[in-house]
């Protein structure tokens, strides 16, 4: 018996959610945007208004002035988008409790088991979309299928405010026409390889057969392969059963490039701070530290170390990221952007204590800091607490 899933996505989402909080800007063309004045000026998302001019979402924000002169800019509210998502959810969760967020703005339910009580598919499909927007404010697009890939790009297959439900019978009439970019997974480079070997469309890769790409793109092409031909078979999982991370990182391209060692430790500090922080929230430990610095003419560098023992200590995190950045990085050298990662994640520290050394007495001081500051911002908030070289000077 075939399984009926839904991807439901929310249609513009943090546009949408800024037009609840303020109604005017509905009746204009208007974007998300990150800074202006910084190199992340860009557009995060727009309204329908918007879209008419053609503004696309990742371009520049001048790219979209250019376009409409008129256009009105608002800075993004994340803590707003987080708790809207949760309050589409909730919703969701009335009809399944098989409900797997796949981002802030998109959840996948399998709702099998309770059609006896909602109805079909498309009837579920239909009654979210009604409940969405009249209790929420925002529109979704619903894609209803037998698997959740073909559910998926169902969702994105007509919006705004669509269903859209693909069946064994019409599969191949509606999806296989599409390019092949519009798969998951594919992007602009597998396209273009498998563009090259005459594989255009979706149709085309379910054609060429699980074999001709896995030898074209190893197995990732088989898993390509499979979500084109309908064989999808990966099930909805419980927000409670999402898979932990593999890895932990962040980056940031700052506004004005980083001059000599004392501005490149601040920002690895930064960085730091920020990963060791949501390895504890996870209670994750990490056994090897990754670094990307980036210069002003994009030359990029990546580089790893492993750890002596698994770690969730911001310093020791720190020490990792900036003995790396000392070895393969010209401190005099400017830096547009530095990112830093946590990876080989382990839910223990598996560390054998010694007798207590000036190091352990210093770890063991550096993990009790850090369980303080995480408290503080608990309470607080994120920035209620930070590392005095973190300090912005104030001005004169």
């Amino acid at each position: 018996m075939d399984r009926t899933i839904l991807h439901c996505d929310c249609n513009s989402y943090f546009a949408s959610v800024e037009c609840i909080s303020r109604p005017e800007l509905k009746t204009v063309p208007m974007a998300v945007c990150g800074d202006p004045e910084s190199r992340h000026g860009i557009i995060l998302a727009k309204n329908e208004l918007a879209k008419r001019y053609g503004i696309q979402t990742a371009e520049t924000i001048w790219q979209a002035k250019r376009k409409c002169p008129q256009l009105t800019l608002v800075a993004p509210h994340h803590d707003l988008y987080e708790q809207v998502s949760d309050q589409i959810n909730q919703i969701y969760g009335q009809y399944t409790d098989l409900l797997e967020p796949f981002s802030i703005d998109e959840s996948w339910l399998d709702v099998t088991g309770t059609l006896h009580q909602f109805g079909s598919g498309q009837e579920i499909a239909d009654e979210l979309r009604k409940r969405v927007r009249e209790e929420i404010g925002i529109t979704i697009s619903v894609g209803v299928s037998f698997n959740k890939i073909y559910a998926k790009l169902g969702s994105d297959y007509k919006k705004p405010d669509a269903t859209t439900c693909i069946t064994r019978e019409n599969y191949q009439d509606i999806l296989w026409p599409l390019p092949a970019q519009d798969m998951m997974f594919v992007g602009t480079t597998t396209a273009q390889r498998l563009a090259h070997m005459g594989i255009e469309t979706i149709g085309d890769i379910a054609k060429a057969g699980r074999d001709q790409l896995r030898l074209i793109l190893g197995r990732s092409g088989e898993t390509i392969w499979e979500y084109a031909a309908g064989e999808d078979r990966s099930l909805v999982r419980r927000t409670d059963e999402t898979e932990p991370p593999k890895s932990i990182g962040n980056s940031i391209t700052f506004p004005h490039d980083l001059v000599g060692r004392q501005e490149i430790c601040a920002g690895l500090l930064a960085l730091c701070d920020q990963v060791g922080s949501r390895l504890r929230k996870h209670g994750l430990y990490s056994a090897t530290v990754q670094i990307q610095i980036k210069d002003p003419f994009l030359t990029t560098i990546s580089r790893q170390q492993k750890l002596a023992a698994p770690t969730n200590v911001t310093r020791e995190i720190y020490e990792a990221a900036l003995a790396i950045a000392d070895k393969s990085w010209s401190m005099s050298s400017p830096v547009r952007l530095l990112s830093v990662t946590a990876a080989s994640l382990s839910d223990c520290c598996a560390e054998q204590m010694t007798l207590i050394d000036d190091t352990t007495e210093e770890k063991l001081k550096s993990a009790k800091l850090d369980r303080a500051m995480d408290s503080i911002r608990s309470r607080f908030g994120k920035d209620s607490i930070s590392y005095a070289r973190l300090m912005k000077k104030p001005k004169e």
